[in-house]
């Protein structure tokens, strides 16, 4: 492995030699998240390739993996492989094989190899005081789906998280590398507060987040208000909580959101400061400077 990776990179980087592009490794699976099986295949894919990504690598071969319950009809999971394999197929990345069984729950992922250059891979540790953090999807689709497992989504706000879900963070990476970005993460199971916490910790820095300009999902902070939260989002906030400092001053239902555990997240670049707000229009789709990285405490998070 790398011997700058931090220990909870997004991804492992292998270096097979001298002269030779550093491989990155990575296995994700995940639950319905949507009831449209074609779309959850997607998110499924796309959610995978995101920490190939978020580690500044490009994807190349693949392995599937299904588990769905025998009274899944075979045209159903039929559309759940066709959404795995379009997103793949978006991603330039092979399906070169792959392994299914029977389960209880429906589980769809991939173990992605891809490839990055050792000197410019996106490593927790190499991020820079003075940087400017860029955020490129709006947060939200943990409560958004809790919502809607709950019948208390509207049809906008659930389309809207699906769409950001299935989209790929290729082209931000892309994006990420022209503009000089040194360190990276994908904000997915551990919430933002708990991601950029890792990040900052790893490069021995304390983050600040605007909060006002973080952008949100359609119904999200109305889903955490409501309490319609996933239990993995409560455990974020309970874990990130010792390292945050001005999180009395935010409410409550905004403070989760913040927490929120994603499924397919965007990516948290670590940008120069006069690279990020171009960086942010040209990734487009909502990407904003969301805060920055400092000398202070190692680790510590502060919302202002």
């Amino acid at each position: 492995m790398s011997p700058e990776t931090g220990p909870l990179d997004d991804a492992a980087v292998v270096c097979p030699g001298a002269d030779a592009k550093s491989l990155v490794l990575t296995l994700d699976v995940i639950t319905p998240v949507v009831d449209d099986p074609r779309a959850f295949g997607q998110i499924a894919a796309a959610n995978a390739l995101s920490d190939v990504y978020a580690m500044g690598g490009e994807a190349q071969v693949a392995l599937s993996f299904v588990g769905v319950p025998d009274a899944v009809p075979l045209d159903v999971l039929e559309a759940i492989l066709m959404g795995l394999t379009e997103k793949c197929h978006e991603a330039g990345c092979a399906i070169v094989g792959g392994h299914s069984i029977r389960d209880a729950e429906p589980k769809v992922g991939l173990a992605v190899v891809g490839s990055v250059d050792p000197d410019r891979a996106w490593t927790h540790t190499r991020a820079r005081a003075g940087q400017r953090l860029v955020l490129t999807k709006p947060l939200g689709t943990g409560v958004v789906a809790q919502a809607a497992r709950s019948d208390r989504a509207t049809a906008e706000s659930v389309a809207q998280a699906t769409r950001c879900m299935a989209r790929l963070n290729r082209h931000a990476k892309d994006v990420g590398l022209t503009r000089g970005a040194t360190a990276g993460t994908d904000v997915t199971g551990f919430g933002l507060l708990a991601h950029l916490h890792h990040v900052a910790a790893a490069s021995q820095l304390e983050a600040r987040l605007h909060v006002a300009a973080i952008p949100l999902l359609a119904g999200a902070l109305e889903a955490a208000a409501a309490g319609l939260v996933p239990g993995g989002s409560k455990r974020n906030l309970r874990y990130v909580a010792a390292h945050l400092s001005g999180s009395d001053a935010i409410a409550p239902e905004l403070l989760t959101v913040l927490a929120d555990a994603q499924t397919s997240g965007g990516l948290l670049l670590c940008l120069p400061a006069d690279q990020a707000d171009a960086a942010a229009a040209e990734i487009g789709e909502g990407a904003c400077v969301v805060g920055e990285l400092v000398a202070g405490p190692p680790g510590r998070v502060t919302l202002a």
